[in-house]
């Protein structure tokens, strides 16, 4: 079926655009001033070749998809139009084929009676629970596109906050991968070679070389068993990792790391902080939302003092001496949340608090990779200049004799 490009204006005179699937441009036109909008162009969309690859594409709902779907929602209820109206449309130009199937599904359980937030709860893997429950929150509070404002703010820092931990990691793993990769050909197949050349001119070959030699022997007779043994050793990582004890250990140790230690914990604090301020202002009761913070922290150890300070709130007591007994959160921190308790101003104190890490995350992965960065090199440069110059001390030795 064709997709028509269509531009018009709703009853609030606000200028809306969209794509639409339909079997001629009529058609559009009608649905469209079906739902209340004027002055309406519309435009054939120019065919395209798509190749599908099986296992490629498709099949989850990206970050920016969903970003994307909840301003235009937001902007859209803003604008007047029914919810359902609003669905239709956004399901209808959606491209990815994922995302449009589960929001006709939510519009279909809406149109059934349900409200917005339960239909969106059918489907967790593009709406989590943070997400429901904050509509929910925007739906008993009639603040619905206030709250989608707020929701996609939300996910597109905690998208950058991401980006940023994972472009920390990206150079310093490609670094040792290239240099595994440089050592094990070198030893695998080029100091064979050197060893035939040095064993047809015989003499006492230097201690370096004779070592090089036996590392590349070895490597050659087990490089097949080092290789299934690390595939081995990380599915048994991962396993233990899936258990309890696991994760609460490998989690505490991950904190107290001496590099990556104070990032992760800084990623934490913004992420607690930026998740719980956002629910807050947007009515969710702070029980519900410590809980389902909790749920999403992402490390055992952070999960652990979260429910410590739902249990303490719920005894009566305050959030910052819960948080501040549990060494997870700074100083600065407990008593930020502190004042923002006293002065009633949580969600605004969490916000600023979330504002500060984000810059913390920033500066920490600039400087992490600053310092990465030489020590790579330097790392790289060892490994394989050594393994060179082993190699090439006979021949600097048998150079020597013939001048001698």
């Amino acid at each position: 079926m064709p997709k028509f490009n269509w531009e018009a204006r709703t009853k609030a005179g606000a200028v809306q655009k969209g794509v639409m699937e339909a079997a001629n441009a009529s058609l559009v036109e009608a649905q469209l001033k079906r739902f209340g909008f004027s002055s309406i162009s519309i435009k054939e969309e120019a065919k395209s070749v798509t190749i599908k690859i099986p296992g490629f594409g498709g099949g989850k709902v990206d970050t920016k998809d969903l970003v994307v779907f909840t301003r235009q929602f937001a902007t859209m209820i803003d604008s007047g139009l029914p919810l359902v109206q609003c669905l239709e449309i956004l399901a209808g130009q959606q491209e990815n084929k994922t995302f449009k199937d589960i929001l006709f599904k939510v519009k279909e359980d809406v149109e059934s009676g349900s409200t917005f937030a339960d239909a969106l709860g059918k489907h967790p893997k593009a709406f989590d629970q943070l997400y429901v429950n904050l509509v929910a929150a925007g739906e008993v509070g009639g603040i619905l596109d206030t709250i989608l404002n707020r929701l996609a703010a939300y996910i597109e820092k905690a998208q950058k906050l991401k980006k940023q931990v994972k472009g920390a990691l990206v150079y310093p793993t490609t670094i040792i991968a290239i240099a595994v990769i440089v050592v094990g050909v070198i030893l695998v197949f080029v100091i064979p070679t050197f060893a035939k050349m040095f064993a047809d001119f015989g003499g006492e070959l230097p201690a370096p070389t004779k070592f090089v030699i036996s590392l590349s022997n070895f490597f050659k007779k087990y490089i097949i068993l080092m290789v299934i043994g690390f595939f081995m050793l990380s599915a048994a990582f991962k396993k233990y990792y899936a258990t309890p004890k696991g994760q609460k250990l490998i989690d505490r140790l991950a904190l107290k790391a001496p590099i990556f230690g104070p990032l992760i914990r800084k990623v934490a604090v913004a992420k607690f902080t930026r998740t719980l301020g956002t629910m807050i202002s947007s009515g969710v009761p702070i029980m519900d939302g410590l809980e389902i913070v909790a749920k999403t922290a992402g490390n055992k150890i952070v999960e652990e003092a979260i429910y410590r300070v739902r249990q303490a709130i719920s005894e009566g007591k305050t959030m910052a001496e819960p948080l501040g007994e549990s060494g997870v959160f700074p100083p600065m921190v407990v008593q930020m949340i502190s004042v923002g308790e006293a002065t009633g101003a949580m969600d605004a104190m969490l916000n600023k608090i979330a504002d500060f890490y984000d810059d913390e995350v920033d500066d920490a992965v600039g400087a992490l990779t600053a310092m990465m960065e030489p020590l790579l090199m330097v790392f790289l440069g060892t490994t394989v200049g050594g393994l060179v110059v082993a190699m090439y001390l006979p021949i600097f030795k048998l150079a020597g004799a013939v001048g001698g």
